[in-house]
């Protein structure tokens, strides 16, 4: 791929997601339209992100088409999950706590792991919710893949880490969750040393 032809993909994907920002009333169409047309992962990749911050039916389309063509690649698999752990949608958390349940997700995979909790906690919008309910999430997930892949579940920990950086209503929940991880019993010596060191 020579490099006018990578710029060329990125700049359709930014012009995608304008279109998307405008609020334009066709937008989601042309978003699935790219979708539907793409020669290659990448654009096809970017208008499924672009399409899954939508409300539009197209939105679900495009997940589901693109679950059923790449169910059995599990790296293409992990993508279909991280890209709706990035949505700006309002919903996302319920979304995440949704994927979480889904057949093809494990804890036991620590890539899925981190394409659907790791991307989420990544999510400044969906994570932080006010309500608390992505950092109970994390926790929880954290918590329970400590069982099976203490190093993997450790890595998580660090965005609860950052309290610290918000208000308080926010960092006290965000705390809570890090005091209740702590109280987990057999935590195991990953898990308890960052949890540890983040609260100090």
């Amino acid at each position: 791929l020579t490099p006018a032809a990578k710029g060329l993909r990125r700049l359709r994907l930014v012009a995608l997601g304008y279109i998307a920002a405008s609020g334009a009333s066709d937008a989601a169409r042309v978003a699935f339209g790219q979708f539907e047309s793409a020669d290659n992962m990448t654009d096809r990749q970017g208008a499924l992100g672009v399409l899954a911050n939508t409300d539009a039916p197209e939105r679900v389309a495009a997940l589901d088409i693109f679950y059923d063509r790449w169910r059995d690649d599990a790296l293409v698999l992990d993508k279909w999950f991280s890209t709706q752990a990035m949505s700006t949608r309002g919903d996302t958390a319920a979304a995440v706590e949704a994927l979480a349940r889904h057949p093809d997700f494990t804890l036991a995979n620590p890539n899925r792991l981190r394409a659907l909790a790791g991307a989420f906690a990544a999510n400044q919008r969906g994570f932080h919710e006010a309500s608390g309910r992505g950092y109970r999430f994390l926790a929880d997930t954290i918590i329970a893949a400590d069982a099976i892949n203490p190093q993997t579940a450790a890595r998580l920990l660090p965005p609860l880490g950052r309290w610290r950086r918000f208000d308080e209503a926010r960092a006290s929940i965000m705390r809570g969750e890090l005091e209740r991880i702590l109280a987990t019993a057999e935590l195991s010596k990953d898990v308890f040393e960052q949890a540890s060191k983040s609260l100090v």
